[in-house]
């Protein structure tokens, strides 16, 4: 099953609100990567964003077998630059129940900072996410255990942002989505999505997660995924919504989807 790569694809895919859920996919070969990144995009985002690039010691070797495995010499740095992905490396030290963030070749995180999560275990690097330790920490931790060089999983996730800047800090919701109106929220709401994949490197048995951003106006959107989404929000407004700010932008973008419906069904 493939995850496709933009927004208007992977949305169907995604989860909409409730219970936390890994969600997992298997991926064949071609479908783990982007085909064709913008390299120019990419430098420009690692140019602005310097301090998207964090190795620690214990990720140089993972990250020189990850671009051995790529077909590029160097390390993590050089196999982020080379694709559309954002990647990070997670080993298991010894002595360790937990898998720990090493290595992060990051231009455009969501609301992160690779500096302030390196060195932090699964449960730790999670612990801002509304559910994580009480409906998904288990098994998490039992996939990463159990993960097979070779097999490659991916998931996807999506955020309202009041921006479509790739690199998306999260500012106080009443003043970023202050602008937003059922009438113009359209223009000025962004759906950003998040294309996950994780995969086993054979040699160091570290564990690569790739994130590949993903950013459309909402008016930009299939209409199916337009209501999906004004279905989804009344979910989070009962449970994550304050994490995602979805009180500040709620009303206007399902009055926005009830318009849109509303004209579609004028045809």
């Amino acid at each position: 099953m493939t995850l496709g790569f933009s927004v208007d694809e992977l949305l169907p895919r995604a989860r909409g609100g409730g219970v936390l859920k890994m969600g997992l996919a298997k991926l064949d070969e071609s479908e783990w990567l982007q085909p064709n990144p913008d390299l120019a995009v990419r430098e420009t985002g690692f140019e602005a964003y310097p301090e998207g690039i964090q190795i620690s010691p214990e990720g140089e070797a993972p990250g020189a077998e990850l671009a051995a495995m790529l077909g590029l010499s160097g390390g993590l740095p050089e196999a982020a630059r080379a694709h559309h992905e954002d990647m990070c490396l997670l080993t298991l030290q010894p002595g360790d129940e937990q898998y720990r963030l090493v290595g992060a070749a990051v231009a455009w995180p969501s609301d992160w900072t690779p500096a302030d999560k390196m060195g932090l275990p699964l449960r730790a690097l999670h612990a801002p996410i509304q559910g994580y330790e009480e409906q998904l920490a288990t098994g998490v931790d039992h996939f990463m255990a159990k993960l097979k060089p070779g097999a490659i999983y991916g998931r996807c996730n999506w955020f309202i942002a009041a921006t479509g800047d790739r690199r998306w800090v999260a500012g106080p919701p009443e003043q970023a989505f202050a602008h937003v109106t059922c009438d113009n929220a359209g223009e000025t709401l962004f759906v950003r999505s998040e294309r996950q994949t994780l995969r086993r490197l054979p040699e160091t048995g570290s564990i690569l997660f790739t994130i590949g951003i993903y950013v459309s106006p909402l008016g930009e959107l299939s209409h199916d995924n337009q209501q999906r989404l004004a279905s989804a929000i009344a979910s989070l407004l009962q449970g994550e919504g304050d994490r995602r700010g979805a009180g500040a932008y709620a009303e206007a973008l399902i009055g926005y989807a009830a318009g849109q419906r509303e004209e579609n069904s004028r045809y």
